[in-house]
């Protein structure tokens, strides 16, 4: 690649929400929401008490400056608003907005505000509802892990459970909350009237990081997490860490071709040379095999083993902590962090942007401290939206391309927003999401992922396939994929073709690296991400710099699928006031690298030899609680939590703690220390989600069938509550090809005459 096709920030760029006026009222991690926005556009002024929001002084600091308040906060402005007394002020501004963001405002008027502004999208964020027995509880990033199921799955067999690193619950679920967000708004703009959402931290969480009850890896085989062993199980065969002469590489070898070219780089040993090791499971259950690849590979470098395996088609990546990460070639090509002055003369990297739009980044307004203003100066655009309806995407048709998660889990969204999604397929080429270990006619995951699409089987390879499918994209409003880069371009539907059959059209592509730089072209399974974006170096025990435990997620496949849905929805918001399309590009690399935005300043900061002041921060324990394998993860923030812990327990340490908490189910832990004001959550199990009675108020999961499956099956609700956006409907997953003469006749009219032929001779094929 060329220095010049590598994705640089353009002040000139036409934003997705150019004109789109957001008030942001969320503190802390969750300000990466308006952040969000504010990249894609939107003018986003935070109001804060007029002394200083608390998150200015969150730490760590640099010369006073908060590096989370910064990477949180970068590109608003800033209004001084001391509620109750200023409420009509806010009443004065929301008049001007589109959006409302605040998670729990204190003097907040709900109802003064829908009054006097009816158009607006007010977005109530809470931790765990506003309705349900957990309603007033209190939720950490700890707390969300165990509550959502997350806990349970992370760690190693016979040991406790393990909290994964950073703030992982919390910065996925922005990306889940924009979505819902962006949705409502469309809405909005075709029927005027406003709405409000109800926001769930405990639920956007769980969707978007690591849901039980929605698609899983491919490595899983289609067996969801709620079919899995109660305890925590070794997920290490499945993407093995090896140690190598300068530190570890991780293998993804999943496909036969992967296996035959790793067979034949170690030198076609004899002992692994029979058909039988094409199969997985022959692998993963052998006692020899990693043992004579670590040996193999113990002379070799991280860089000369990603290089090999490159050259040979082998998924490989060597494990990075988060300064390489930043420094690496790609990262630097792409320009995927900017120097930002936080202070006069000190200057530390930030992310540039999560999405890459029309080519160019979508970055924030690198500057700080924030300007102060008291009104929108943006101008409100005119908007042609499509007439009015229930759902937010009723009428628009997308053309679903995505595979595995991140692809699957976009068409999904849109469709349960309205869309009429269709999902482009062969039998040749059928969604490795489809494959089931227990030999199901269609897997829970791909039932549960897939609902509310339609099924479309394309010979795309032959011209009679390409040109059909160019004359859907012609009826298209959006075309999703996350196949590596250059795949759609080999097949005939490079991003000019695309745009000259229609001009209109909304592209969404995502990869593992970003369709541009040196790696852009690396084969880019989640765990390989991963590692070369420094999170599996971190998620470990302490004092354990060995002992891996990311193998059972899958991060960060769901939070890029939003992200690139995000990206979609903004585009089509555009389209209602310019008429013309657009391409949003996401790299899974960056959207991690995004969310380790305060660590990696912190991390530049040392380096440069500046001071670095770190107050106090919230310590997270793991209780130890009465039956087998039980646990409550509590976040003792500060004096006034070890006091209350102290009166509830005899000692405000964790040893007295642990002491109290082995006499007492895991449930009543987590009750006796909300009551008393602490964050806690007793680690849940998948399977068991559903019939927690805080899951059953708030209606977060629902009873599906699929005809193909002898049994109903829970998934995942609503996006949110929407005041105004009706749940999502609930058709079953579609068999390869199980509408493609319907699509034909409803998207391009076509006669049965007309699609005789073209079924006839397998440009088509229809599911019978």
């Amino acid at each position: 690649m060329t220095a010049a096709a590598e994705p640089v920030a353009n002040p000139a760029m036409d934003l997705p929400l150019a004109g789109v006026r957001v008030i942001d009222a969320v503190p802390g991690v969750l300000g990466a929401l308006g952040r969000f926005l504010g990249e894609l556009g939107a003018e986003v002024i935070r109001i804060e008490p007029s002394g200083g929001a608390a998150d200015r002084a969150a730490g760590p600091r640099v010369a006073g400056v908060s590096l989370p308040f910064v990477a949180a906060n970068l590109g608003k402005a800033t209004c001084p608003i001391d509620l109750p007394a200023d409420m009509p002020a806010l009443l004065d501004l929301a008049r001007e907005a589109d959006i409302l963001l605040e998670a729990g405002l204190p003097g907040i008027d709900a109802a003064a505000l829908a009054a006097a502004a009816p158009r607006l999208v007010h977005v109530a964020i809470t931790d765990f509802g506003d309705i349900g027995p957990w309603r007033d509880w209190r939720a950490s990033d700890a707390v969300l892990h165990a509550l959502t199921g997350g806990l349970s799955r992370s760690g190693l067999p016979g040991r406790p459970p393990l909290i994964p690193p950073g703030q992982l619950t919390y910065e996925t679920a922005v990306a889940h909350i924009a979505v819902a967000t962006l949705g409502a708004f469309i809405r909005t703009l075709r029927s005027g009237e406003g709405d409000r959402l109800d926001v769930s931290l405990i639920e956007a969480a769980m969707q978007a990081l690591d849901p039980g009850f929605g698609l899983n890896g491919s490595a899983q085989s289609g067996v969801p997490s709620w079919k899995m062993p109660r305890g925590r199980t070794d997920e290490r065969f499945r993407y093995p860490i090896l140690p190598c002469a300068d530190g570890f590489v991780r293998l993804c070898v999943l496909a036969p071709r992967q296996w035959r070219q790793m067979h034949a780089w170690m030198g076609a040993p004899a002992a692994f040379a029979g058909p039988e090791w094409d199969r997985l499971m022959t692998r993963y259950k052998s006692p020899d095999l990693l043992p004579a690849i670590t040996a193999f590979f113990a002379d070799k470098t991280r860089a000369e083993i990603e290089a090999e395996a490159a050259a040979r088609g082998i998924p490989a990546a060597g494990l990075l902590d988060l300064g390489e990460a930043i420094a690496t070639p790609q990262m630097t090509a792409r320009g995927a962090f900017v120097p930002v002055e936080i202070a006069p003369g000190v200057s530390l990297p930030f992310p540039a942007g999560a999405l890459t739009i029309d080519g160019a980044r979508a970055a924030p307004a690198a500057r700080y401290p924030l300007p102060v203003c008291t009104a929108f100066a943006a101008p409100r655009p005119s908007y042609a939206p499509p007439p009015a309806a229930d759902y937010p995407l009723a009428g628009i048709r997308v053309l679903d391309m995505g595979v595995i998660v991140v692809g699957g889990e976009s068409g999904r969204l849109l469709a349960d927003l309205g869309a009429d999604v269709i999902k482009v397929e062969n039998a040749a080429f059928p969604d490795g999401q489809r494959q089931s270990r227990d030999d199901d006619p269609v897997s829970l995951t791909f039932a549960a992922g897939h609902r509310n699409k339609r099924g479309l089987s394309i010979d795309l390879k032959s011209p009679r396939g390409k040109a059909l499918f160019l004359d859907l994209v012609r009826e298209a409003d959006v075309l999703l994929s996350n196949f590596k880069p250059g795949t759609l371009a080999g097949l005939g539907f490079d991003a000019a073709t695309l745009a000259a059959a229609n001009p209109r059209l909304v592209t969404v592509n995502s990869s593992a690296y970003g369709a541009t730089g040196p790696w852009s072209s690396r084969l880019g399974y989640g765990p390989l991400v991963r590692a070369s974006a420094g999170l599996t170096k971190q998620w470990t025990y302490p004092g354990e710099p060995d002992s891996f435990a990311d193998g059972i997620t899958v991060y960060p496949d769901h939070v890029a699928g939003r992200i690139g849905t995000a990206g979609a929805l903004a585009l089509l918001i555009r389209r209602m006031r310019t008429g013309h399309g657009g391409n949003v590009s996401v790299s899974q690399a960056e959207v991690m690298l995004g969310h380790k935005a305060a660590e990696i300043a912190a991390l530049a900061a040392i380096a440069a030899g500046l001071q670095l002041d770190t107050p106090e921060t919230a310590e997270n324990w793991l209780l130890p609680c009465a039956g087998d394998d039980e646990w409550c993860a509590v976040s003792v923030r500060h004096a006034a939590d070890r006091a209350a812990i102290a009166t509830l327990v005899g000692g405000n340490d964790r040893a007295a703690a642990e002491c109290w908490a082995r006499a007492l189910p895991p449930d009543q832990v987590m009750a006796q220390l909300q009551t008393a004001g602490v964050p806690a959550g007793m680690m849940v199990r998948v399977v068991d989600l559903p019939e927690l009675p805080a899951y059953r108020a708030l209606g977060t999961f629902r009873e599906a069938t699929h005809p193909l499956l002898p049994a109903p099956f829970q998934v995942e609700g609503a996006l949110t509550r929407f005041a105004r956006v009706p749940p999502p409907d609930q058709r079953p997953a579609p068999r390869i090809g199980e509408d493609s003469v319907a699509v034909l006749k409803d998207w391009l009219a076509l006669d049965d005459a007309a699609i005789a032929p073209l079924l006839a001779d397998k440009i088509i094929e229809q599911a019978a």
